[in-house]
């Protein structure tokens, strides 16, 4: 069993995070969960071995954080969700590590990414001017990847379609440590702005970012 973190955050707002590190085979990973049995036939269908152990993990997570079984579906948008609980959730995963964040009142996101992928891509596609001027040469890699993790998790919270992430998700001027704060604002289509306060960490060079309230 590999439960790397649990941790129920300092907010207003009572949200839990758990974090899962994929060490466990396939079928070590089907033993240890109990999934209904049409979530595990569509699982099977997935082609590529390394995301069916990613959501195996997810399930393996979600049987840790929850003590009763957990019934996981997906809104059209793809937003996850517990058929048989009113919680608000938000799952992000890669080929090492998948996490989850939950929240009996507030909607949540969450976004995991790892360092040692080139995102030179999101400087163009999701970065405003003013974030890319911010960007310091030495750090650029992770800095982007805190950027569009931040941004990834605010858009999950969100849950709206056709966001523009460099002019409707801004992410103020941070300083890179293993582990802080970012303020960043969500502007919806029609002006209006909201704010919220970001926690993130850096391990096992990944990056996890989350956003509750």
């Amino acid at each position: 069993m590999a439960l790397y973190l649990t941790k129920d955050l300092d907010d207003d707002y009572h949200s839990r995070l758990g974090v899962w590190q994929i060490t466990e085979s396939e079928e070590e990973l089907r033993n240890l969960c109990s999934v209904p049995s049409d979530e595990l036939e569509e699982i099977s269908y997935i082609r590529n071995a390394s995301l069916r152990k990613q959501k195996l993990a997810v399930r393996a997570l979600l049987d840790t954080l929850f003590e009763e079984k957990v019934y996981l579906s997906h809104h059209d948008n793809g937003k996850p969700y517990i058929e048989n609980s009113s919680i608000n959730l938000s799952i992000t995963h890669t080929a090492k590590y998948v996490a989850v964040i939950y929240n009996d009142t507030e909607e949540v996101g969450i976004d995991c990414e790892s360092l040692d992928r080139d995102f030179s891509a999101v400087e163009k596609k999701a970065l405003s001017e003013e974030e890319i001027e911010d960007l310091d040469e030495d750090k650029r890699n992770e800095q982007l990847a805190i950027y569009w993790c931040a941004k990834e998790a605010v858009f999950k919270k969100m849950s709206q379609h056709n966001v523009d992430f460099a002019e409707q998700i801004e992410i103020d001027d941070f300083r890179l440590k293993g582990e802080g704060e970012l303020d960043a604002t969500f502007i919806h289509k029609d002006g209006f702005e909201e704010e919220f306060e970001l926690q993130y960490m850096t391990f096992d060079r990944h990056v996890l970012v989350w956003v509750a309230g």
